[in-house]
């Protein structure tokens, strides 16, 4: 792929998530909340007044607690045979507020010294406090497909197949995830958002907007999973998990 100007960081894309299923229940529910854009060498530094509003620590991600996000970003691509030669990562995730985060799909678009794309993590984590990184190869439109490999939701734990759209976000957020399986209809996730500069008053509005928004991310999630269990949908038994590390 060519090289292409890269956003200015940091962003905050102020979105709607909707998820939809048709089979064996249709449920489809939409929420707003709001996303961050960094810079994963350049992490954001807010005024002391605002910092609860928004906190990035390399213990909310793939890899080693005591190392720095760039640290575990460049060892789990090197464990698959990938040097970025100290290009640039953006990451697309939520911020901690509070203290609290949820993060149930962080992505880091990986470029080489020379702004070229070169990969994509797409990052997920459950509501158990598990999570697995998919190692991406998008076509030219941020295309890309990946065998399900981690357990999700109590009603999604199926074998089927990602197919996700993750384009670099501009000054609009497209980013789809649809889960292919075997008989069935697909489950479709999406987020959608426009860009705002993460200035100190956009930080504050976007929190007063949304407040708490990485907690109402998850209460919304687990209020969803209950709603499926008491019109029926079974539930289906949690294995154990290797967690992913780095090295």
């Amino acid at each position: 792929m060519s090289a292409s100007p890269l956003p200015r960081t940091p962003a905050i894309y102020r979105t709607a998530i909707r998820h939809v299923r048709t089979a064996p229940l249709r449920n489809a529910f939409c929420y707003r909340s709001y996303s961050w854009l960094v810079d994963i060498d350049h992490l954001p530094s807010l005024p002391r007044i605002l910092a609860p509003l928004a906190g990035f620590a390399s213990a909310d991600h793939l890899g080693d607690l005591s190392w720095s996000l760039r640290q575990n970003v460049d060892a789990f691509l090197a464990a698959h045979g990938i040097d970025l030669e100290g290009g640039k990562v953006l990451m697309l995730t939520n911020a901690r507020v509070f203290g609290y985060v949820f993060n149930p799909l962080s992505v880091f678009w990986c470029h080489d010294a020379d702004n070229r794309p070169v990969c994509v993590i797409a990052e997920v984590h459950n509501t158990y406090g598990e999570r697995h990184c998919y190692l991406l190869r998008p076509d030219d439109r941020g295309n890309a497909r990946a065998v399900k490999a981690f357990y999700v939701s109590p009603f999604n734990d199926v074998d089927g197949e990602y197919r996700m759209r993750l384009p670099t976000p501009g000054e609009a957020l497209h980013v789809g995830i649809s889960l292919e399986r075997a008989g069935q209809p697909p489950f479709v996730a999406t987020v959608v958002g426009e860009r705002r500069d993460a200035t100190p008053r956009e930080v504050l509005r976007a929190a007063l907007a949304v407040p708490i928004a990485p907690l109402r991310v998850a209460a919304q999630i687990r209020w969803q999973g209950i709603r499926l269990w008491a019109r029926g949908l079974p539930v289906r038994q949690r294995p154990a998990h290797r967690r992913q590390e780095a090295v």
